[in-house]
């Protein structure tokens, strides 16, 4: 019996209100309001469109093999490191810090221990020569895992020293994520290569459903890590590819990446190691044995800190890097800076800053001139005007460089100093959908450096003004609004 076309239109109107009913039921269960609201728009005015969105990259879950990896890693290292302290006796800590490094400890299972500096990075071919450097000084193993890794002409000093430890009989092991490789150059070649020098390689959260290996497409390891024998480590935002990143619109305006790359030694690269192993087990199988003792089985070098490794990503179902965040805002009572190439904060880190801007700290925000991604320099720019309105600083770092350094420090010159440095973004996608992992100092040089750092970018910058800000043009006030929305879906 056929179907008339009433018929047809009273079945789609049952589904169409079917799909909006359950949306509103479902969507909000373990999300933020921001993201809950952003998504249940998209599904209430463009079904069509909103639903298979939603369906492919809302889900709050993520594979159910690198959850359970991810807490029984916790729960490992929490054994293991179960004698270990929060953070040594000295230098003497406040109450309030020592509560932080409590909270990341419960969160992750990394504790605060000694960290010795061998130096802040900040020339970009330059931290490739010193990787470079420190490979050509490794007898046993070299662990590499870096988000974008690319072999190219200004990378190619890392994957020679990369060759010449193979060849004296180094094991060597590479980490680098799937999908944010594979759209620079080189990319399909560069397995081939490495294999052809004795690399064992894999990609990160691999995207290939021809292989059974199927997720959400939108989840990333963001991960800068570098560790030599279990004795020095560097971290930090730098990618491992050319500065300009290769392509066609970069070369043509000219775009540069800022970045920075600790190097460290001591207790702190056996946390560096422990991340690392469970991301090489989740990729391969393999269980990497690391041992504690080859971090200070030299003498102690460089210059002495206190440090607490902090890992995040949607593994943890807490976000450790926003509570993170959002503590240390709150903590500050004299100056606050903030660097980060992608503020788009959510409502508790937002408030945090602003309230503290209201209660008289001085609030300094880094950000580029111009973003890189057209969404996220729209999103990140529809903050602007509560945070000025707050009274906070915010520099623009001059184009065509892209300001890709992240990192926060509170009161510097205070009693009770404290900085984070890493690969984690301030905005949603690193909150809940990258891996990550950030450096938290609460004692050393490593707070000095950044602060000399500010410095330097404070010179080069210039303060974008409330009334500045306010003639900008409609049509800018309305791209801005409306990718802060398509920015919380997620």
């Amino acid at each position: 019996m056929a179907i008339n076309i009433d018929t047809w239109q009273a079945i789609g109107l049952v589904l169409d209100y079917s799909i909006k009913i359950l949306a509103i039921g479902f969507v909000p269960e373990g999300r933020r309001p921001s993201s809950s609201t952003a998504w249940l728009l998209a599904i209430l005015l463009i079904p069509l469109v909103g639903l298979p969105l939603f369906l492919l990259m809302g889900s709050p879950y993520i594979n159910r093999r690198r959850h359970r990896i991810q807490q029984e890693a916790t729960l490992m290292i929490e054994n293991v490191q179960a004698d270990i302290p929060d953070h040594p006796a000295k230098p003497e800590l406040s109450p309030e810090i020592a509560s932080i490094l409590r909270l990341n400890r419960r969160l992750t299972g990394m504790p605060a221990v000694p960290c010795f500096s061998h130096g802040l990075h900040t020339d970009y071919d330059a931290t490739l020569r010193a990787i470079a450097a420190a490979i050509d000084e490794a007898e046993e193993y070299v662990h590499l895992q870096i988000y974008i890794t690319s072999w190219d002409s200004a990378t190619d000093v890392v994957f020679r020293a990369i060759k010449r430890a193979v060849e004296r009989g180094v094991t060597v092991r590479i980490l680098f994520d799937h999908v944010g490789s594979w759209k620079y150059p080189g990319y399909w070649r560069i397995g081939r290569r490495l294999t052809r020098i004795g690399v064992d390689w894999h990609v990160m959260l691999p995207l290939q459903p021809w292989k059974g290996r199927f997720r959400r497409p939108d989840l990333r390891n963001h991960r800068k890590i570098v560790i030599i024998d279990g004795k020095v480590a560097f971290m930090g935002s730098l990618n491992l590819i050319d500065r300009t990143y290769l392509t066609r619109t970069n070369l043509r305006n000219n775009r540069q990446w800022v970045d920075i790359m600790a190097e460290v030694s001591g207790p702190i690269v056996t946390s560096m190691e422990a991340i690392f192993a469970v991301d090489w087990y989740t990729e391969t199988g393999e269980t990497i044995a690391i041992n504690p003792l080859a971090a200070i089985s030299s003498p102690p070098q460089g210059s002495p800190n206190i440090a607490q490794a902090v890992p995040s990503g949607p593994g943890y179902t807490t976000e450790p890097n926003l509570r993170m965040f959002t503590s240390i805002a709150h903590h500050a009572k004299e100056r606050l800076v903030l660097c980060s190439p992608y503020f788009v904060p959510d409502e508790s880190l937002l408030e945090a800053v602003t309230s503290a801007s209201y209660r008289g700290v001085r609030v300094e925000l880094f950000v580029s001139e111009r973003a890189d991604q057209f969404v996220v320099h729209h999103a990140q720019s529809s903050y602007y005007q509560a945070l000025l309105e707050a009274g906070v600083h915010i520099y623009l770092f001059p184009r065509p460089f892209v300001l890709h350094t992240k990192y926060i420090v509170a009161d510097p010159e205070g009693e009770n100093p404290l900085a984070i440095l890493g690969s984690s973004n301030m905005d949603f996608r690193s909150f809940g959908l990258n891996y990550e992992v950030s450096l938290m100092v609460p004692s050393g040089s490593l707070i000095r450096d950044l602060t000399e750092l500010t410095d330097v970018y404070l010179r080069v910058s210039r303060e974008l003004n409330l009334d500045t800000w306010n003639q900008r043009s409609l049509v800018r006030r309305y791209i801005d609004n409306a990718m802060k929305l398509t920015s919380s879906l997620q």
